[in-house]
């Protein structure tokens, strides 16, 4: 980690050249901040932090071969000292929620990179944790809402796929009414009207990915 008074030391890791190269700019104008490397993907990133032990990692969440949740605890779990902000596009509740268990330190949408990246950046280094105010608002909204359990996650994955209840009940090996009654619980936590809306607002808030 850097010294007192040393330039905050940062690796960036993000698949989309055109995001490291903004950022790169972005950093490159700030005198108390110095890009070390730059990741297009979890696995080398992973590398390039044992490598330069950087005092700041920006992680991007959707990647090939590794996501960034994964990376994160690969990385926190070898040194959990290291201090992550997450840059995504992805503004769900639940993502968030995943993300800060995993260990990230502030979590950031890409759309507000230009106004708020370099005060995150410096206030993760200084030891505080940070949420935009976006961010903050999607958790409050739904800080009370009953969460799905781990099998209606399963069975809202599976009609994002577009199976009907009896092909989720053959595959998971239960009963059609099993499956109707977890997916009449589903569209009632989510406040829902229908299947198709269900998995419009569990892709929303990070619940399932496609």
């Amino acid at each position: 980690m850097s010294e007192s008074g040393g330039a905050i030391r940062i690796l960036m890791v993000d698949d989309h050249p055109l995001i490291r190269e903004g950022i790169a700019r972005l950093i490159a104008g700030e005198p108390d901040m110095h890009l070390v490397a730059e990741a297009d993907n979890g696995r080398d990133a992973i590398q390039l932090f044992r490598a330069h032990r950087p005092d700041i990692t920006l992680m991007d969440l959707q990647m090939a071969e590794m996501s960034g949740l994964d990376t994160i605890v690969a990385i926190r779990s070898e040194y959990p000292e290291a201090r992550i902000i997450v840059l995504t596009t992805y503004p769900g509740d639940v993502l968030v929620l995943r993300a800060l268990k995993a260990g990230a330190h502030a979590y950031l949408l890409k759309t507000t990179l230009n106004t708020e990246l370099r005060q995150t950046i410096r206030a993760v280094h200084a030891g505080r944790k940070s949420l935009s105010a976006e961010i903050s608002y999607r958790l409050a909204e739904h800080a009370t809402d009953d969460a799905l359990t781990a099998a209606e996650i399963r069975v809202l994955r599976l009609i994002a796929d577009g199976n009907a209840n009896k092909e989720i009940a053959v595959q998971l090996s239960l009963s059609e009414e099993t499956i109707k009654g977890q997916v009449s619980k589903i569209l009632s936590k989510l406040g829902a009207n229908d299947r198709t809306h269900a998995v419009v607002i569990g892709l929303r808030r990070g619940i399932i990915e496609l």
